[in-house]
């Protein structure tokens, strides 16, 4: 299978067979159509991580890998929503979770349609991979588009919702992004679905966590891997919690 347009990214969801079963054992398990009625009475049916692969990529990953963890050069993405916390304290629980809803949709539409995949929710933020389960060898490109993408969707939507309980406040996404080799597979002993550890994901982390509402932080790594959609950001040199070393990040900010 290869790599999908962007124009056929945008129609995310709409995949026949499983891209990821595909893309990894070569195997075409349906998840639309007349095919797929026989494995859904399985429980086999579209992933909540994304809609183009199935719940054998989520919840069988030493089914699909032959091995409890592999290494992959993957691009990691963190999103987390700015000024959550004193929203948190001045809105009611309803309009609260509205507001989380959002952000999570928004975002995961943005990522899936790069095929990427939504591996952890965490109330108002979220991590995502790409290159895994889905194959995409410009995976550090299509971590900086979802993020853009994030950035369009959320930033007008989040502001209006919260305009009212933070009056001359701004309540926007931050967004880290850094590419390399991280370690994926079952990590705990109650879970069955697959994540991905080790410094590459801690690092984007930490991008995430300097980001100011607007912004995504983008590390050299991933600058270099995608230098067109970097060309002419800012560089800024930041000191991240647990590496020793100042790090270099590019700057990319809505306008």
């Amino acid at each position: 299978m290869t790599t999908a347009s962007s124009s056929e990214t945008a129609r995310h969801g709409s995949a026949s067979i499983c891209r990821g079963c595909w893309d990894q054992m070569h195997m075409p398990i349906p998840i639309g159509g007349p095919l797929a009625l026989p494995f859904r009475a399985f429980g086999i049916t579209r992933s909540k991580m994304n809609p183009d692969i199935c719940t054998i990529c989520e919840r069988s990953f030493q089914y699909v890998k032959k091995q409890r963890q592999i290494t992959v050069d993957a691009t990691i993405l963190f999103a987390d929503i700015r000024g959550f916390t004193d929203l948190s304290e001045r809105i009611e629980a309803v309009r609260l979770s509205e507001i989380v809803s959002l952000f999570q949709d928004r975002c995961a539409q943005a990522i899936w349609a790069h095929d990427g995949i939504v591996n952890k929710q965490m109330g108002d933020g979220l991590m995502a991979i790409f290159n895994f389960p889905i194959l995409r060898k410009d995976h550090a490109a299509a971590a900086i588009m979802a993020a853009e993408e994030i950035q369009r969707n959320c930033a007008a939507a989040l502001s209006s919702l919260a305009l009212d309980a933070l009056p001359g406040r701004t309540l926007g996404v931050g967004v880290g992004i850094h590419s390399g080799e991280v370690q994926i597979g079952e990590f705990s002993s109650f879970r069955s679905d697959f994540t991905a550890i080790g410094g590459v994901v801690n690092q984007a982390a930490r991008l995430e966590s300097q980001a100011a509402a607007g912004e995504i932080l983008i590390s050299a790594e991933t600058s270099a891997k995608a230098p067109d959609l970097v060309a002419g950001a800012e560089a800024r040199m930041l000191a991240l919690k647990g590496i020793e070393q100042p790090v270099q990040a590019r700057v990319l900010a809505k306008v």
